[in-house]
């Protein structure tokens, strides 16, 4: 058995993909459009898994559109997040906050940190390797919302 992706429903995708690639830098490894279905799926990976994904032997994080649902997605208890690694987790908020992305938890600890897709879906960012040495603003900052 091997993972394949992850999918989540979105309700308006040029939302979407402006927050999953340009704010997130994720990258579009392929796009299936199903006219007979009414769906558009999309497939997406981070910069280090592009190759890996591209032959289809990284987990994706899979878009599902339905063209004509006006549908509002509810997320039960027992969904929780996804995760990414990143280089530098002060970078990342920064860049993310820079782009109007509201950083829900910040990353106090100089390991971890929470935002939300415009269609809510919780994003955990991981520091790559050791956390990195407390500093502000992020130390003191207070969490906003939930996530």
């Amino acid at each position: 058995m091997r993972y394949l992706h992850t999918m989540v429903r979105v309700t308006n995708l040029e939302e979407s993909l402006e927050f999953w690639c340009e704010k997130m830098g994720l990258i579009e490894t392929r796009r299936i459009d199903v006219p007979e279905g009414k769906f558009t799926l999309i497939f997406l990976a981070g910069d280090k898994d592009l190759d890996a994904a591209k032959a289809n032997n990284a987990p994706e994080l899979e878009l599902t559109y339905n063209w004509e649902s006006d549908e509002t997605y509810q997320t039960g208890r027992s969904w929780g997040h996804l995760a990414y690694k990143v280089d530098n987790i002060y970078e990342t908020c920064q860049a993310l906050m820079d782009k109007g992305v509201v950083i829900n938890r910040p990353p106090r600890d100089g390991r971890m940190a929470f935002v939300k897709s415009p269609d809510n879906i919780s994003i955990e960012l991981l520091q790559e390797g050791e956390s990195l040495a407390p500093a502000e603003p992020w130390a003191s900052m207070e969490n906003t919302g939930d996530w």
